[in-house]
């Protein structure tokens, strides 16, 4: 029996991979063995649960991370798909930022892929167990004992296999439970695969099978002081010790239990579950929640896991629901949350009611009276939360660390098709900057043109689909443009005195900074030299902003600024006229001045390539790349295909996916994905800015 308020038979976890890994296909499986759904969907049909959007049916792809819930074993598993695509990263960022475990899927045939190196750092950063899942063993060219490699050298992860294939290919039929020595084997009568034979392990996979429990039990051992006494005495080792220590390493992030199967074909899935149970961490087993107080950002305050605890929640996604408006999913921390509750958003200082709390399945949505800590629920009616807000007892204030979203790379100018779109254009972006905060609009005050800017051409024509399908707005759409950045080469001073009489008010402010290049990829970073006394808080936090505000639009071409360094030097207040806005406006004008100074230099965003090709198309695929500015770091073999990686100006890619078929005759393939900024050359640079 699974009590609601108890957190330790609860598990929350997301499913990730690079795309076409099979995420989808996985979760749909386990949706239908844990009596979730009664007809497994398929993502080729446009079917799947978890893509309930028009345009992941559409694509065959998941655009948008889905959550549902189910239960196996007593244990209620709550479950974010994540997407697969490079352009829908920040999805993956802010799961993992709410999770407590992960399943990341691998395709059996290529293993360890460019997106599954992104997720898995991604993991790595917020410290997410983790177990692997080797799928589509059943394909040509499917082969574990690689997969296994691929994870070791490519993630720099210990995995452990506990599971081991009977059969390879065509011929893969089950599975074996390294555990507890039995062969797990499916029908091959075409059925969804709820049944399946528990069986000796076949006399010629025997020693195969023994040598690879002695080196999991070598690993587990580590794990486990009692185990490791047991396993150096030769005595025998319960199965339950085995799970036992298995789970102790995989919580601590020492071990990568790796498990094998085929989603698609139905084999794997329920042992997969039971893995989850067994070896992921339930709210309890982590640590306390780190967080600050709310009114003061360097007092640091640690809070249970418990649902006796006061409340506490993390907003990580907006959505916009045509039924109920708004969603805002949480994940509850601490304490618990019954629907008409008033809770405190530590960011805003504001209190606001919840309306109703909902239990998401993908698209549809079941009322909850109220949820507990380690749930993850949608509320209705919070008006002012943002992604990364954190919601709390106002008795009890807490700020959770927010979610570090990427800057876009791409934007495409965008305008209404007749003056009747225009309003509904205008607020249906600013829903869609609400929901996803990779996605931004800017208006470029040099051509009074409307910019929207995202990851990636696949991102921008998303939102330009929804534009027209769930919001009826008709616009014209431009080609995409790179987003390029600004940042400074040397250093230079400014100093800026802001006097003026404004409605018989007089208004002073006096500030004097340096700029320098930081070395950092963000837009900025401060230091303040001046005294409280010379410049008090509320005027300091108003300089900030004013800072901020400057670096938007920089002198080269109004691009915004990367990398800049600015100390406040000094400054001087008059007790009587000096006010907030006036020390913004000082420090936006200081800073503009200081870095017109400071040799400004244009940045292009750089790319991360992949490309896999048949050899006899290679030295066509080197010498498209080395027109396009192409810098290629590695060729190597994988099976039959040469892989070659590379960097290349995001400028120089557009509409590659059709010249790379054109050059391999549809045979080759890739992927891409932000890695930089660097400065343009002086020939790119007169031509951007048409000198």
């Amino acid at each position: 029996m699974i009590k609601e308020d108890d957190p330790s038979q609860k598990r929350n976890i997301g499913i990730m991979a690079h795309i076409d890994a099979g995420k989808t296909t996985t979760t749909e499986r386990i949706l239908y063995y844990t009596g979730k759904i009664h007809r497994i969907g398929e993502v080729h049909d446009g079917t799947a649960t978890m893509d309930w959007m028009v345009q992941e049916q559409e694509r065959g792809i998941t655009i948008t991370s889905a959550a549902t819930s189910c239960f196996w074993k007593d244990y209620h598993i709550n479950i974010i798909d994540t997407p697969g695509h490079v352009d829908f990263t920040v999805e993956v960022e802010r799961s993992l930022r709410v999770l407590d475990g992960a399943i990341a899927v691998f395709d059996g045939v290529h293993g360890v892929e460019p997106q599954s190196e992104t997720v898995w750092r991604q993991a790595d950063r917020y410290k997410v167990p983790r177990i692997a899942f080797i799928n589509k063993l059943d394909r040509i060219g499917g082969d574990f004992e690689s997969s296994v490699d691929s994870i070791k050298s490519r993630l720099n992860a210990n995995p452990v296999a506990v599971q081991l294939p009977i059969g390879k290919e065509d011929g893969f039929s089950g599975i074996i439970d390294l555990i507890s020595m039995k062969a797990l084997i499916w029908p091959e009568d075409g059925s969804s695969g709820e049944k399946f034979s528990v069986e000796d392990i076949p006399e010629d996979l025997v020693d195969d099978a023994t040598l690879a429990r002695d080196m999991m039990i070598e690993v587990a051992a580590e794990c486990s002081d009692s185990l490791m006494e047991k396993f150096i005495e030769g005595s025998e080792i319960s199965a339950d010790e085995i799970r036992s220590a298995l789970r102790v390493g995989t919580i601590d992030l020492k071990i990568v239990p790796v498990l094998c199967g085929s989603a698609f074909k139905n084999k794997g899935i329920q042992p997969l579950l039971d893995a989850v149970v067994d070896y992921l961490p339930s709210p309890i087993d982590l640590p306390d929640v780190d967080g600050l107080s709310a009114d003061d950002s360097e007092v640091k305050i640690a809070r249970k896991r418990l649902s006796s605890e006061p409340f506490s929640a993390l907003v990580f996604k907006i959505m916009s629901d045509p039924f109920v408006g708004q969603l805002s999913y949480i994940r509850i921390y601490s304490g618990r949350l019954k629907a008409g509750e008033v809770v405190f958003n530590s960011r805003t200082g504001k209190r606001e009611r919840v309306q109703k709390i909902l239990q998401m399945e993908a698209n549809q949505r079941t009322e909850l009276e109220g949820s507990y800590a380690g749930e993850i629920v949608a509320l209705v009616g919070m008006k002012m939360v943002a992604t990364g807000d954190t919601l709390c007892d106002q008795k009890h204030p807490i700020r959770y660390e927010s979610v570090v979203f990427p800057e876009p790379v791409i934007s495409v100018a965008i305008e209404p098709k007749s003056t009747g779109d225009a309003s509904k254009l205008e607020k249906a972006l600013e829903r869609l900057q609400s929901e996803d905060p990779s996605f931004k609009v800017l208006e470029n005050t040099e051509t009074a043109q409307l910019l929207i800017s995202g990851m990636g051409e696949l991102h921008l024509d998303i939102i330009v689909d929804r534009l027209k399908r769930e919001f009826k707005v008709q616009a014209n759409v431009g080609s995409p443009q790179v987003a390029y950045r600004e940042s400074i080469t040397s250093k230079a001073s400014a100093s800026e005195t802001f006097e003026r009489e404004l409605g018989g008010k007089s208004q002073f402010a006096h500030i004097e900074v340096d700029v320098e290049p930081s070395g950092e990829q963000v837009d900025l970073l401060l230091v303040n030299k001046v005294p409280e006394e010379r410049l008090p808080t509320r005027f300091l936090k108003e300089v900030e902003i004013g800072f901020h505000e400057a670096l938007r639009s920089g002198p080269l071409a109004g691009f915004e600024m990367l990398g800049v360094k600015v100390t406040i030097r000094n400054a001087r207040i008059d007790e009587e006229n000096s006010d907030e806005i006036a020390f913004r406006i000082a420090a936006g004008m200081a800073v503009r001045k200081a870095v017109r100074q400071a040799s400004p230099n244009l940045l292009e965003p750089i790319m991360d390539l992949e490309i896999l090709v048949p050899e006899a198309y290679l030295s066509n695929v080197i010498t498209d790349l080395n027109s396009r500015r192409a810098k290629v770091s590695n060729i190597s073999l994988k099976n039959d295909l040469q892989v070659v990686a590379a960097q290349a100006p995001l400028a120089e890619m557009f509409g590659y996916s059709t010249n790379i078929r054109s050059i391999s005759q549809g045979r080759a393939t890739f992927s891409m994905q932000f890695a930089t900024y660097e400065p343009v050359s002086k020939s790119v640079l007169e031509k951007i800015l048409g000198n």
